[in-house]
């Protein structure tokens, strides 16, 4: 029997980047038995569901996002098997687990592309992926005048059978990440049977990489600012991503999802990264027939500023919410600064208003309606690792590049669990490896074992904050309304009478509403609201 209630509207979620979360083996790469090993740390924490990070078989030019087989599991992070016992285990303490799908895009060493590489101009094989002649007398010249995101052109030539010089290919990513050509149907056909593949083991859904890719303008014709990706870090190429035709693709994954949920009453979950323009377009991503929910990242992107906070609120509830879906609040993930790090900014080191702003986006992130996801190490108030050196970076976009701007090694180091020196617990054995990126030594502060203990560590605050959402039926999905404030600050309530005010300046202001509040980020005297801070009450709803 289907349930009324709609599990993921107001989920909260948490991200586990699998190779950094908990190392089983001792060989310095997290895997999927130490995801199962950590799941009570995420029970206890208080979230719905986890994400996994990509764990296919893969040559890991960018940590999985390459993926040479979709339906199997790499060795580096276990076998089937495991995955089948990871999945058993969080349904008994019932928490959701969503794959990391990357449909746009695939490894140079995925067999259909060897396939193509082996194949004639053309040919079948070659129609799966974007292959074209260049331009030039001699073809030397890429087809057209597309920059990768990671740098760079976004085509490379391949050698033909017979030694020449030949055809290119498009990667809007890595050489090593051809993309799929949607146009042709066999790869429509493919990715229903992987959904179905891991919708079979037991998942609750998936979050779809790229979600805005898939389709090119099918004459692939020059752009006006080639550059653009690359210096945003971001699809805003208009020829290459947010084209109409993959809207098709996302109501027939509807479908599917819909099917297994009509044999058992269990609803699968699609969640998209969406990265388009304005919100009014990623509406259109989460209308009732396509995803469930898109990542809404105008929040992640907006300044410390209230101002800022206010107006991407108001269109994301406007335009997102006034379709039906949910909005999907997101303030850090696997690709951007830490949130410790982004919020202290340009402020003088010491200062501590990174940690405080942090925690006050936290508290205002989990008062808004909706879902909301939380990248691991959030709940540790991790910073962003910036010194690491040359030799031990990773990010495609710094061996492309050469420059350490916006690289992402530095949100992906392992989380430290316990102790003083590295690995903190994340590697064991006598003859463990050392972590596949450096943890400094400052980790030790941040240690799972030293925030459990500090009832006022990040923690803390977050399982307070999320154990009041499933508690108070204010919380969650609904609506709010704002109330007036004094500049600087945000202030709105949600449902009958639950309050939530942050103040983005630093020096303190009148609380909205007398009395102690229910939770806050940080000292919080009754009547006041002290800088970069955040505060829950309940207030009389009559008077608000």
């Amino acid at each position: 029997m289907l349930s009324k209630y709609h599990w993921w509207r107001d989920a909260v979620i948490y991200q586990v980047y699998v190779r950094s979360f908990l190392d089983s083996t001792g060989d310095g790469v997290g895997d999927l038995a130490g995801v199962r090993a950590g799941l009570p740390y995420l029970k206890k924490l208080g979230v719905d569901g986890i994400w996994l990070s990509p764990f296919y078989p893969s040559p890991q030019h960018d940590h999985g996002y390459d993926v040479a087989d979709y339906c199997d599991v790499d060795p580096l992070f276990g076998d089937l098997a495991e995955f089948d016992l990871l999945v058993a285990a969080a349904r008994r303490l019932g928490i959701k687990v969503l794959l990391d799908i990357v449909p746009n895009h695939c490894s140079s060493e995925h067999p259909w592309f060897a396939e193509a590489l082996a194949a004639e101009p053309g040919s079948a094989a070659r129609a799966r992926f974007h292959f074209a002649d260049g331009q030039g007398s001699g073809g030397e010249e890429p087809p057209n005048n597309w920059h990768s995101m990671f740098g760079g052109p976004a085509w490379s030539r391949v050698t033909e059978a017979d030694g020449r010089p030949g055809q290119w290919y498009l990667h809007m990513f890595a050489p090593e990440q051809p993309d799929w050509n949607w146009r042709n149907p066999e790869i429509g056909a493919e990715f229903d049977r992987v959904l179905r593949f891991w919708l079979d083991r037991g998942i609750d859904g998936f979050r779809i990489d790229v979600a805005a890719g898939l389709y090119k303008h099918p004459e692939l014709p020059d752009s006006d600012d080639p550059e653009a990706d690359a210096r945003t870090r971001d699809s805003v190429n208009p020829l290459a991503w947010n084209q109409p035709e993959v809207h098709a693709v996302w109501r027939k994954w509807r479908s599917i999802c819909e099917e297994y949920t009509a044999r058992d009453g269990r609803e699968r979950l699609l969640v998209g990264e969406v990265s388009v323009p304005t919100a009014r377009e990623h509406a259109l991503y989460v209308r009732d027939d396509e995803l469930h929910q898109a990542f809404f990242f105008d929040l992640l992107s907006a300044p410390w500023e209230a101002d800022a906070f206010r107006k991407v609120i108001s269109e994301a509830m406007q335009d997102i919410a006034g379709t039906g879906s949910t909005v999907t609040w997101v303030l850090n993930n696997h690709d951007q600064v830490r949130t410790v790090t982004r919020y202290g900014e340009p402020a003088p080191e010491g200062s501590g208003l990174g940690p405080a702003r942090a925690r006050a986006a936290a508290l205002l992130m989990l008062a808004l309606p909706g879902a909301a996801y939380i990248y691991q190490g959030e709940e540790l108030g991790l910073p962003e690792v910036v010194d690491l050196p040359d030799d031990v970076l990773t990010d495609p976009i710094f061996h492309r590049t050469g420059s350490r701007a916006r690289i992402r090694d530095g949100c992906r180091v392992p989380l430290p669990w316990s102790g003083q020196a590295s690995p903190f617990g994340f590697t064991s054995g006598v003859e463990s490896a050392k972590p596949w990126l450096p943890q400094p030594e400052y980790f030790a502060e941040y240690a799972t074992d030293r925030a459990l203990a500090d009832t006022r560590s990040f923690w803390h605050l977050y399982r307070d904050g999320l154990q009041l959402r499933d508690a108070l039926p204010q919380l969650g999905e609904g609506t709010l309304r704002w109330l007036d404030s004094p500049p600087g600050v945000l202030a709105f309530v949600r449902g009958d009478g639950l309050v939530c005010a942050v103040n983005f300046g630093t020096a303190p202001t009148p609380a909205p509403v007398s009395g102690t509040p229910l939770l806050s980020s940080g000292p919080c005297p009754a009547g006041v609201l002290p800088g970069s801070t955040a505060a829950w009450w309940i207030g009389d709803g009559a008077d608000l």
